[in-house]
């Protein structure tokens, strides 16, 4: 007799569901074992970037998925989108915060994504991004050097658990009380550079990681090409001669992470400075070689607006809330389940209500906070109940990927990534050297 195939939907749910980590692992580490054999490789996006950056392709922009319940779910409902439509360049990713409010540690995250191409059949490169991995300014103002080492280990923690891009965002830091634009992205460019730094010491053998810098805080003053110019001047000159530095470049255009609600519940609308995106990516290719900008905080603009980002040519877009939203509003979702889950953050998350909310304003802003706490409940809804709400949200994915022209490109990301698989191993980084940056003002 031959042996029984596992089993990959109950792999999940165990992963998913244990509290234990030497179990999470152990489990995971099943999952990449027959991800790899399946020809599903974790990859990094970098050298397709940089493609791009030569002026070797352009006319798409990559989504960046950011997946914060029911992951199994709705990574395996990309992946049939992008096996209808021949793409292979999209990202999943996962912000450091996100991390922790959805109870996914970098560990639970990729393994479920694997298991989801596993399960739909797909092969090819798989990019999984740490989002947002952002510098706490309070912190950093009272300890720079402990706040720096607490984003290591988490990069650490990120790479060894095969997320090959990694999203730094240090523009926490931009301070706009200074007297010129190189001293407001000082810190920023430092930390963005020492971090580079790191993630180049560490990183596997024979995987260039992409990694992405920040100019301008989402919700805050909108990015320049002067900005630009200020921080990569800056970063060039303080990263360590001869590493390879940045990919892309994330800004400021007018949004804010999941938007602006409206007492009655609704969102505002918002006015995004494309002109922007268009100039500031050209010039991110043509000086830097990069990818182009990036663009935060878009999955709650209007439907109409998405056929834009590939127009300006933006590099990657990221998409975040409105699937959080497709999931509590789906007419699926059980109403039984969505009460406890707000009768809980009534009691746990009152400190973040502010003065004036209302009620639809109160829980649209901290309903994120439940789907870690509620983690289990949600993965152990009823497969029809599962299937229904990813059915929904699948229709959007595709609408995206669509509107974002990320279709038909498999034979490029195919040319320019190459699969490789990486035994992990801890590596001790050597003595970190940065200069200050600070020969320009």
């Amino acid at each position: 007799m031959g042996r029984k195939p596992l089993d990959m939907d109950k792999l999940v749910m165990n992963l998913v569901i244990s509290d234990d980590m030497k179990v999470k692992k152990q489990i995971a580490k099943k999952i990449v074992d027959i991800a790899y054999k399946k020809g599903i490789y974790p990859s990094s996006i970098h050298e397709l970037y940089m493609a791009r950056g030569r002026g070797e392709w352009h006319g798409f922009t990559v989504p960046a998925i950011n997946l914060r319940a029911l992951t199994y779910d709705l990574a395996r409902a990309i992946f049939r989108v992008a096996k209808r439509n021949d793409a292979a360049a999209f990202i999943f990713e996962i912000a450091k915060s996100e991390m922790g409010y959805t109870a996914q540690p970098p560990v639970e995250y990729s393994a479920v994504v694997l298991a989801a191409a596993v399960k739909e059949g797909y092969s090819g490169p798989v990019f999984i991004q740490g989002d947002h991995f952002q510098v706490n300014a309070k912190k950093y103002a009272e300890d720079p050097n402990k706040e720096v080492e607490s984003l290591k280990a988490l990069i650490s923690d990120a790479i060894e658990n095969h997320f090959y891009n990694i999203d730094i965002d240090s523009s926490t830091l931009v301070d706009l009380t200074q007297p010129n634009l190189k001293k407001q992205q000082f810190h920023n460019y430092l930390v963005c550079a020492r971090l580079t730094h790191y993630i180049r010491q560490i990183q596997p053998r024979g995987i260039m990681i992409s990694v992405g810098g920040e100019i301008g805080e989402v919700g805050h003053k909108n990015s320049t090409p002067e900005d630009l110019r200020a921080f990569m001047e800056g970063f060039q000159g303080t990263l360590r001669k001869g590493l390879v530095g940045i990919s892309k470049i994330s800004i400021q255009t007018g949004t804010s992470h999941g938007g602006v609600v409206l007492p009655d519940g609704s969102i505002a609308q918002v006015k995004l400075d494309f002109e922007a995106l268009r100039s500031i990516s050209e010039i991110a290719r043509k000086e830097y070689g990069m990818a182009g900008a990036v663009q935060h905080g878009a999955s709650t603009l209007p439907a109409e607006a998405f056929h834009k980002f590939p127009e300006t040519e933006t590099a990657e877009v990221h998409l975040a809330t409105e699937f959080q939203n497709m999931i509590y509003d789906s007419k699926y979702f059980p109403a039984q389940l969505k009460a406890k889950m707000y009768d809980w953050l009534k009691v746990n998350a009152a400190n973040e209500r502010k003065e004036g909310q209302t009620d639809e304003q109160f829980f649209y802003s901290s309903r994120k906070k439940a789907l870690g706490p509620f983690k289990k409940e949600l993965m152990s809804l009823p497969v029809e109940v599962r299937d229904a709400i990813a059915g929904e949200i699948e229709k959007k994915f595709e609408f995206l990927f669509k509107q974002l022209n990320a279709i038909n490109n498999k034979p490029l990301v195919d040319k320019f990534v190459k699969l490789k698989r990486v035994i992990v191993r801890k590596r001790k980084p050597s003595k970190e050297v940065v200069h200050d940056g600070e020969g320009a003002d």
